[in-house]
């Protein structure tokens, strides 16, 4: 077995991660977040053809009818003609919105040459509801997670796992920002995952630290946790690249419809393993010296 430092790492990696949350956290309040109709209100129309019909000349079409129009995606292989329009808030009534998308497809296609595979309309105050409780959800899921571990373990494990999981998620929040791609729901649903995941990641290795403590009172809180990251390093390894391989074949050949999900779920599962070795491990340590720190001071 080898017996690589990681812990001595945590300083190089935490300079690292400081560096990534404040970019993330500073990108938020200045460029912000690309949300989906799900989180700012709008129509979302997926439509099939039953004739060829190019993304050009559909965009033209749609432009010449001044349909308020904010995104057009063609979904799938070329020949099978379906597209996804993603229609603005702030340009009157929405289903008359939708309905002029209908109106417009029946002039020029003629009736019956075209499916309405979803219409999906949510209004701009339902938008900010369902925003604030799909955040609300993430810090739900974190406090509970911390109680979790507190009740589990001990209260200095707790620490260290709530800062990789808030350091997971900021991250992926500021991928999202710096690629522009459109946060709604489903993404909301990959974060829930990626913090499922990541949790259950550094549970197995706290569960290794416990026994090696028990069975080696004498060692050091830095080889205890150093001898747990190493004992279960081929375990973290396996398990990481058959979700990692699973999320990369989504993410590439899923489609349009999934790709934002599973890019989302590559970039946590990365951070996950990322931030349990060398943030949550790391961070336990620290956070046992300073709570013998404090006892000895006030003895």
């Amino acid at each position: 077995m080898k017996n690589i430092d990681y812990v001595g790492k945590f300083k190089v990696a935490g300079l690292l991660s400081l560096l990534l949350v404040v970019g993330s956290i500073v990108m938020f309040f200045t460029k912000g977040l690309n949300y989906g109709v799900d989180f700012r209100g709008g129509v979302e129309i997926q439509v099939k053809l039953k004739q060829p019909v190019s993304l050009g000349e559909l965009r033209d079409l749609m432009i010449q009818k001044n349909v308020a129009m904010s995104q057009l995606q063609s979904i799938g292989d070329e020949s099978q003609n379906e597209f996804l329009l993603k229609l603005e808030t702030d340009k009157g009534d929405l289903n008359a919105i939708s309905s002029q998308v209908s109106a417009v497809l029946n002039e020029k296609f003629g009736a019956g040459s075209f499916d309405i595979l979803k219409n999906d309309i949510v209004g701009p105050k339902a938008g900010a509801q369902l925003r604030t409780s799909a955040f609300q959800a993430l810090a739900w899921a974190i406090l509970a997670i911390m109680i979790y571990l507190a009740l589990r373990f001990d209260y200095k494990f707790a620490p260290g796992a709530i800062a990789a999981l808030l350091h997971d998620v900021i991250i992926i929040v500021g991928a999202f920002i710096l690629t522009q791609k459109e946060f709604s729901l489903q993404i909301v649903a990959a974060l829930l995952a990626i913090i499922g995941y990541s949790v259950n990641d550094t549970v197995v290795i706290y569960d290794r630290v416990r026994e090696i403590e028990n069975a080696n009172p004498s060692l050091s809180s830095f080889q205890v946790m150093n001898r747990a990251l190493n004992e279960t390093m081929s375990r973290t390894i396996i398990t990481s690249l058959t979700v990692l391989g699973v999320s990369l074949v989504m993410l590439f050949w899923g489609g349009s419809v999934i790709h934002d999900f599973f890019f989302a779920m590559t970039v946590g599962v990365i951070l996950g393993v990322y931030s349990t070795i060398f943030i949550a491990v790391p961070m336990t340590v620290f956070t046992e010296k300073f709570s013998n720190k404090n006892a000895s001071a006030s003895a």
